[in-house]
């Protein structure tokens, strides 16, 4: 004996409104739980280095930004004061990190370098970007 069947299928309804309950809630709590902490900086552009090392030591960092400004850890200082801190500061022979951008002009970096070895300063680099090989 056969029994017939009488198969209906109803389109289903999806109600979106929970899902999107939930994922509002997901939203504020990822929004309220991170960090967004600007740390103010220098924009320059560093020359690209296949050699390139971490410089793990606490050092003296100098700033040389495209339109010619100096930096001495970050703090907006001329020529002639950065100078006068560094020759002040040779006692602690801490070693230098010289970030300049790639625009400026070799004589300026030079002179720098030229400067920080004539008054003792013999651990003298230079910051680049690692160039992916």
């Amino acid at each position: 004996m056969r029994f017939k069947r009488h198969v209906q299928f109803e389109k289903g309804h999806l109600d979106i409104a929970p899902l999107i309950d939930c994922i509002f809630l997901l939203l504020i709590f990822f929004l309220l739980t991170s960090n967004f902490i600007f740390q103010p900086g220098i924009k320059i552009n560093l020359p690209k280095a296949v050699t390139s090392e971490v410089i793990q030591e606490n050092t003296i960092v100098i700033t040389v930004t495209s339109d010619n400004r100096f930096y001495l850890n970050e703090t907006p200082i001329t020529f002639r004061e950065l100078k006068n801190k560094l020759e002040s500061s040779v006692g602690k022979n801490k070693p230098i990190l010289i970030k300049s951008d790639r625009d400026v002009a070799l004589g300026k970096v030079v002179g720098i370098w030229d400067f920080c070895r004539d008054i003792g300063i013999t651990q003298i680099n230079i910051a680049t970007n690692q160039e992916v090989r």
